[in-house]
């Protein structure tokens, strides 16, 4: 038995000192889970018609209840989305040799949840930021604006040039490394800002954001947008983000 007890004792404590030069606490070590077992996906919140509610009173100012509800469908879309690619992935088997940067199961996943997740955290801050009085910038993000751009005047035209150039995202993003901000184009729903940036208001420019109400005149939409912009929303969104 004592034999027994001591040969075990060297195999355990062998191995935690193989995890720790690795790099890994024996700590840590000693609570992993077993190699094999499946971890439980963190799944996001599906939204409903309450988190559009907000967005519902713009349609006196041209962008309708119709778009946005048809707009809410899509977000679910994504939403439901990301949780059905966030289980398979903690279904997929991480053998290496399965993995290819031509196609393969993990290519496809990864690749996919980018656009996915992409489109419901954008989502997420378009129906955060729309739903309020609009007009000229108030709060710290105004004198930040005022830094980057010179004026709010020069940062709407800014903003409206490049939601009219993007084909799908304009976004205004806070740059951590320089404290500024800097109006962003974005491609597709997983072209995000730069790194180190985070996104406190974004621009839906996709034909479904305004086609029913503006059919292919984005210009027009980009105006309504610009009177509809929830600035408590941006200030609280670059206050998290400032940690001030």
């Amino acid at each position: 038995m004592d034999s027994e007890l001591t040969r075990r004792q060297l195999i355990i404590a062998g191995a935690a000192v193989g995890a720790a030069v690795a790099g890994v606490p024996s700590a840590a070590w000693a609570k992993s889970p077993e190699i094999g077992q499946k971890m439980e996906p963190k799944l996001v919140k599906v939204p409903t018609e309450a988190d559009i509610q907000k967005a519902l009173g713009t349609a006196s100012k041209g962008i309708s209840e119709a778009t946005h509800k048809a707009h809410l469908g899509l977000w679910q879309g994504y939403a439901n989305k990301t949780n059905e690619i966030r289980k398979a992935l903690a279904e997929l088997d991480t053998d290496p040799t399965k993995a290819n940067q031509i196609y393969s199961q993990t290519r496809a996943l990864k690749v996919n949840y980018g656009f996915a997740y992409g489109g419901y955290l954008n989502h997420n801050v378009y129906f955060d930021t729309i739903g309020g009085e609009g007009g000229p910038a108030t709060g710290d993000v105004a004198a930040l604006i005022t830094e980057a751009y010179g004026s709010f005047e020069k940062w709407a035209a800014d903003l409206k040039m490049t939601g009219i150039s993007g084909r799908g995202w304009a976004y205004l993003g806070y740059d951590h490394e320089e404290q500024r901000v800097f109006n962003y184009i974005g491609d597709g729903q997983d072209t995000y800002p730069a790194w180190n940036n985070t996104l406190i208001l974004a621009l839906d420019v996709y034909e479904h954001a305004y086609f029913l109400d503006f059919q292919t005149a984005r210009a027009k939409y980009i105006d309504a947008f610009m009177t509809v912009i929830d600035w408590n929303a941006v200030n609280a969104r670059l206050h998290k983000a400032t940690g001030k």
